[in-house]
């Protein structure tokens, strides 16, 4: 099966670019657009100079369990940037959100509570909310972690949008906030 496929399967409509974007991404931004693909697993990522976005990672069923995506972070943790992703709020009729949650808890990564990250996808038009978790190998601040996420909405995620999708994506400010005030619950303490 092709790479994008899996992931096609896996993730939620609202989270994935088309393959268009994807493939083009990796021709056209292969400085910092990367793929690491296995018979089990595709990790879809970005490095820039100062972290590393993790797009998508996605292990087959059958090799979860087996330290498979233990492994894929560790490579990336040698690499001592900040590492960023971007998960889907616990939905308890989903139990694969809290299982991802639960992985993410134990590599040591962190809920960035003072970031915001919402958007509208334009799949479906429906308002997309997502939570941002980072691994700071250096106690890197919830600000910093904010700069890469914009530098990756940019970037990555609304990269030639228009071409891809007839329309853009809404501008980052509307996306992505930082409040260091309006610091939402750690959904790693709401899991317990």
């Amino acid at each position: 099966m092709h790479w994008y496929e899996k992931l096609n399967q896996y993730f939620p409509i609202e989270e994935m670019k088309s393959r268009e974007h994807m493939e083009t991404l990796l021709k056209e931004r292969s400085d910092i657009y990367h793929k690491d693909e296995g018979p089990h697993h595709v990790l879809m990522y970005v490095e820039g100079e100062h972290f590393i976005f993790i797009d998508y990672l996605f292990v087959s069923k059958e090799s979860r369990g087996q330290g498979l995506g233990h492994q894929l972070l560790k490579k990336l943790k040698r690499k001592g940037k900040p590492i960023i992703l971007e998960v889907e709020p616990v939905n308890y009729e989903d139990s694969d959100t809290e299982k991802r949650l639960r992985f993410y808890k134990r590599e040591g990564f962190e809920h960035a509570q003072s970031i915001g990250y919402e958007r509208r996808s334009l799949a479906t038009n429906e308002i997309n909310k997502m939570e941002i978790l980072y691994w700071a190998p250096n106690d890197e601040s919830e600000e910093m972690i904010f700069e890469a996420m914009k530098k990756t909405y940019e970037g990555i995620h609304t990269y030639k949008d228009k071409h891809f999708y007839g329309e853009s994506y809404q501008p980052t400010e509307e996306v992505l906030t930082f409040n260091k005030e309006a610091v939402t619950k750690n959904i790693f303490e709401e899991m317990e």
